[in-house]
């Protein structure tokens, strides 16, 4: 492991704690030991958390001690949080004290595990592709913070796995750039799409195009590096201005471009309190299954901050309305 030299901020009292790190691949993943908020969360601490996100995409901080209350205290020093609250007023339960903290788990309101062949169970199979956070809302979002407060045995799948599309784009041929650039696409983002795709059955009397999408251009410079991105994911329905057959090719060479295992990393969940910070507007995500999934809980905790970058309405409406409702 390497150490980290402390960030260094005007008006912020830098602490001199040098965690631990590892580069998962190189230039994309780290994972950082040695953080513990058991005693709060320092400014400095996420200032510097932050400057790693955006370098890497993806960060792992293991054995963070951290409570949901501290969780939300970490996520606010991202940015301004996202919430349940439009899913509450439409009817769908939450178990968890905060509106700012996402459900991310195969456990039901009375303690007990997701039953597979459940509405919720066959919903969450989307996210099994790789897809990022609230693409299909009007305002998307930018860090996801996931924590784990309840982990199945080791070995019992429940893995999360990362794309680098920055990476991704940077492997490009130069005359393939170029055709991108100009064209400009617009991508439309549904969530009933992925769900849809993922299954079938379930979702067969749904059609999604008659639901409103997310509109974001494919291409993009993601604001925080300066570095070019796809801006790509699952929920993709099409792609607006050209034909549904050219439409599924752009998509389909770009996303199996993008998702090729040189642009992957795994990341194992070992321990409570591992929490790993992402970046959606430059990174791709899917959840790995196994057989804990009905047999062990697996409780999992996400705040969602919303994107501030100036694409973060895409060509959308500045509405508070939310896709997936019940």
């Amino acid at each position: 492991m390497t150490s980290i030299a402390p960030a260094t901020t005007e008006c912020v009292q830098v602490s001199t704690f040098v965690p631990q790190y590892r580069e998962l691949s190189p230039g994309f993943g780290l994972e950082l030991i040695g953080y513990d908020f058991s005693k709060g969360v320092p400014k400095s601490m996420s200032l510097q958390i932050k400057d790693l996100v955006v370098k890497y995409g993806v960060v792992v901080i293991r054995k963070t001690n951290l409570t949901d209350e501290t969780h939300l205290e970490l996520a606010r020093m991202f940015g301004e949080l996202d919430d349940v609250k439009p899913y509450l007023k439409a009817g769908r339960p939450n178990r968890l004290k905060y509106d700012e903290l996402f459900d991310v788990s195969n456990v039901e309101l009375d303690g007990s595990i997701l039953d597979p062949l459940s509405p919720r169970a066959q919903a969450n199979k989307g996210n099994s592709s790789f897809h990022v956070d609230s693409s299909f809302n009007p305002r998307r979002a930018g860090y996801s913070l996931l924590l784990a407060h309840e982990l199945p045995p080791r070995g019992t799948g429940g893995s999360t796995e990362f794309a680098d599309t920055r990476a991704a784009w940077d492997d490009l041929a130069e005359v393939k750039k170029s055709e991108l650039l100009q064209a400009d696409y617009i991508a439309c983002h549904s969530i009933l799409h992925s769900k849809k795709l993922a299954a079938p059955e379930h979702f067969a009397d749904i059609e999604p195009a008659d639901h409103p999408m997310g509109r974001h251009k494919l291409v993009q410079k993601h604001e925080a590096s300066g570095r070019m991105n796809l801006y790509l994911a699952a929920h993709i329905h099409h792609i607006e201005g050209i034909s549904s057959k050219e439409s599924q090719a752009v998509f389909d060479e770009l996303f199996n471009h993008a998702t090729q295992e040189k642009y992957r990393i795994t990341v194992d969940w070992d321990d409570v309190g591992d929490l790993v910070i992402w970046d959606n507007t430059c990174t791709m995500h899917r959840a790995m299954g196994g057989e804990f999934a009905s047999k062990y809980r697996r409780d999992m905790r996400r705040a969602t901050v919303h994107d501030d970058s100036t694409q973060a309405w895409g060509l959308n409406e500045h509405t508070e309305v939310r896709q997936g409702l019940p």
